[in-house]
């Protein structure tokens, strides 16, 4: 399957869309958010405001706006509400029903999230 290439939209000051030593597939949408030493997959949307460092994106993931991740794998089809934070408190994480592995990475699947995903494979 052929994908457009990564889009990056907005260079306003305070809402500029970017990825710093990251990798960025196509399909990806870098809506006036900053990724930083990152891998994000195919069809990946991080939305206004958003930060993410330091994590893995699996494909058909929308993080939506002023979301803040950190040392995390997203799994594929997650939906990350506005306004979520993963990573940066691993009791939080852990009270929100994630995984958090010893060495601090928190996974997220959509199942935690209360999310159902219907996929024809």
């Amino acid at each position: 399957m052929q994908l457009p290439p990564a889009k990056f939209v907005f260079d306003d000051e305070d809402r500029r869309g970017m990825a710093v030593d990251s990798m960025v597939s196509g399909g990806c949408i870098i809506s006036g958010s900053t990724v930083r030493h990152s891998l994000l997959f195919s069809n990946v949307r991080v939305n206004s405001f958003a930060y993410v460092q330091d994590s893995v994106v699996l494909p058909d993931v929308e993080i939506k706006r002023n979301c803040e991740i950190r040392n995390a794998v997203i799994d594929r089809f997650c939906e990350i509400e506005e306004g979520t934070q993963i990573g940066v408190d691993p009791d939080a994480d852990r009270a929100a029903g994630f995984h958090v592995t010893p060495g601090g990475v928190t996974l997220v699947t959509p199942e935690m999230l209360g999310q159902q995903v219907n996929v024809l494979r």
